[in-house]
């Protein structure tokens, strides 16, 4: 795991030593992502310079060193990540005769073997992994920006002043001479809607993400300012359609072998490491899965880490403790304070350098911090959601669409006024005292919150309605953006969303494209790189991602209850009175905290007068919610943090070239 940076220049001339200080001045911008080592490599007539900062975990000598130039001298690559096949590819060359002379064991110079034996594309056929790099091919003189197939791994590029600036940070875009800093507004209502900017937008105007499972070329006759259209070399897509048309025998002991198998490979390349390594543990499905099979396949305890809450409702530690002594692990964990949490905070806009506005990044970035004072490599349990319809959204989805889609537009809509006229907090404590009468899959987190949210997805239109509304925060962010349009997504546009069987696996599919690469492994990228700890999640194997498609949905979703055939698997090394909960998430008392330690800080930055004089907000719908909020008649805290996060990053720099005039 490391951080890369580079620029491609070849109209403005400059010298070697000005583009390796700027190769160097981009990569200390990532230093927290490889404080191990840096390097630089420069091709000055073509105007390229590749920056790297490392952090060693396989191959640990400096044979590992980045930017790494390939055997023949034709491909240099700043990359980061960890090919997990490695070994295997470097077999492969070896029994076809086209290895080179070794110089060291590392995953990057197999890499790179690999490039020149097969081309790119055939090398990244055989590559399972995490990754994002930048390859020079000095021979075309063809620079190849590359994302692994899931999106765990970051890649941004853009044009800054004339060239072409890219890294697996913003932070080190904003070293390059002539960057502005200017907002895209149209990103920035996609941001309200969902907490966080979809690729392959960013939060900044004239820069973009890289989409999982693609590669684009420029060269030096790309114009400033020209968009390749990127390639995909895999996508999920293909892989959902690919599962679907092979299925399963519809047979739980079958599917849980194949599932079981796949993810016992996986992790067989993702426990390989020369430094300490260890998971989290949480004590639900994913995680416990995850290590389980970890103490299976090891030959000692595996380090797990969990971070505790004082507050029940938020707490995960007592059930990670109690699967940690069931399964033997060496466990470590940390109960922390509401002000320890808190003073993370002022971190946010720095770490995530985009606004960020999924609130559980706190207790991510606390928990990654325990780790690395521990381990180098900590595994995750995400993706299990994705892939073996975890959620709560899709049980409340389907619940809704069934019932609903027989009432008349009129009914739902007074049933939805009903919900509405219960305060969220009387909803609270009716489900508080209802609890012990409900059975598991009914008892919720927030229900309150949820309630008010299922009277908005009653008035909604069909499941491509319903399931837009579930995972959207603000409904209609133009209006709060001002001077914005917000662009088309494929969860804002049915007519861009794949003909799938059900609606299940259609909700699965969307947020495997959408929620999964840009929430979930965005958070856990930057709080576990924050502090230079690498992560890896097996579930995100792309073998284990299409062995999880050929599963069929009645074994994913059943009984009202997610991650059905995922459970069975792990009742074969967990008790289910162990793991058999609520599903809670991964959270921390926002709603609590703006009314209290927050108020302060959250009213300077909700200041009408700071809203106008900024420019980009309006600041009516703004102080509506923040007063209801305080008020208690309504729990308006997602949206609320949405705003927060937007304006603690302005605060932070983040529009260094000033907003507009109010529009």
């Amino acid at each position: 795991m490391c951080g890369l940076a580079g620029i491609l220049d070849p109209a403005t001339r400059r010298d070697a030593a000005a583009l390796e200080r700027l190769a160097g001045t981009m990569a200390a911008a990532l230093a927290h992502r490889g404080p191990d080592d840096a390097g630089t490599w420069v091709d000055a007539e073509a105007g390229v310079a590749l920056g790297h900062r490392r952090l060693a975990v396989i191959d640990l000598s400096p044979e590992g060193r980045q930017p790494m130039v390939s055997a023949s001298g034709r491909y240099v690559v700043a990359y980061n990540g960890e090919i997990y096949s490695f070994r295997e590819i470097r077999r492969e060359l070896e029994r076809a005769g086209l290895a080179p002379q070794w110089r060291g064991h590392s995953d990057t110079e197999v890499l790179l073997a690999a490039v020149e034996a097969w081309g790119l594309e055939g090398a990244l056929r055989r590559c399972v992994g995490m990754f994002a790099f930048a390859l020079w091919d000095r021979r075309e003189r063809a620079l190849w920006l590359v994302r692994d197939r899931m999106g765990e791994k970051p890649l941004y590029y853009g044009w800054v002043g004339g060239a072409l600036a890219f890294a697996s940070e913003l932070k080190a875009l904003r070293r390059v001479p002539g960057w502005t800093g200017a907002v895209d507004r149209g990103a920035l209502t996609l941001y309200f809607r969902h907490n966080y900017v979809p690729a392959p937008w960013s939060i900044h105007a004239g820069v973009r993400k890289l989409p999982p499972g693609c590669m684009v070329r420029f060269d030096l006759r790309s114009a400033p300012g020209s968009w390749p259209e990127p390639r995909p070399y895999w996508s999920l897509l293909d892989a959902v359609r690919a599962g679907l048309a092979d299925p399963l025998p519809e047979d739980p002991g079958t599917c849980a072998e194949a599932v079981e198998a796949a993810l016992r490979r996986s992790l067989a390349g993702q426990m390989v490491a020369d430094v300490p390594l260890g998971a989290f543990l949480s004590g639900g499905i994913d995680s416990s899965t995850v290590v389980a099979l970890m103490q299976e396949l090891g030959d000692r305890p595996v380090r797990t880490f969990t971070i505790g809450f004082r507050e029940a409702a938020y707490n995960e530690a007592e059930d990670a403790a109690r699967v940690a002594r069931h399964l033997g692990t060496d466990h470590t964990e940390l109960y922390v304070t509401p002000r320890e949490a808190m003073e993370v905070i002022p971190r946010l806009p720095e770490t995530w350098d985009e606004p960020f506005a999924d609130a559980s990044q706190i207790p991510t970035f606390l928990v990654s911090r325990l780790a690395r004072a521990h381990v180098t490599v900590a595994l995750s349990g995400d993706a299990g959601d994705e892939l073996f319809g975890g959620y709560n959204r899709y049980v409340w989805a389907l619940g809704i669409w069934r019932r609903s889609r027989l009432l008349p537009g009129s009914l739902r809509a007074g049933l939805a006024r009903l919900i509405e006229a219960v305060p969220a907090r009387a909803w609270e404590r009716a489900f508080v005292l209802l609890a012990p009468l409900m059975p598991l899959r009914l008892r919720q987190r927030n229900p309150g919150t949820k309630m008010h949210k299922l009277a908005e997805v009653l008035r909604r239109a069909g499941p491509a309605g319903i399931y837009l509304k579930l995972v959207s925060h603000w409904d209609d962010p133009a209006t709060l953006v001002l001077g914005a349009e917000e662009p088309a997504t494929v969860l804002s546009d049915p007519a861009r969303q794949p003909a799938l069987p059900t609606f299940l696996e259609r909700m699965m599919y969307l947020d495997g494209v959408t929620y999964l690469p840009d929430d979930i492994l965005v958070k856990v990228d930057r709080a576990a790189m924050a502090v230079s700890l690498e992560t890896r999640a097996p579930f995100l194997d792309h073998r284990v991602v299409e062995t999880a498609w050929r599963v069929p949905v009645s074994l994913k979703l059943r009984d009202g209850k997610g991650k059905w055939l995922l459970r069975r698997i792990l009742h074969r090394y967990v008790p289910p009175a162990l793991v058999e909960r609520p599903k809670m998430g991964f959270g921390v008392p926002i709603e609590e905290w703006l009314r209290g330690p927050l108020r302060d800080w959250a009213e300077t930055l909700l200041d009408e007068g700071r809203l106008r004089r900024e420019g980009y907000l309006d600041p009516a719908p703004v102080r509506r919610i923040w007063r209801e909020h305080l008020a208690g008649r309504g729990s308006w805290q997602y949206w609320l943090w949405d705003v927060l996060m937007f304006q603690a990053w302005l605060e932070a720099g983040g529009d260094r070239a000033g907003a507009p005039a109010e529009a």
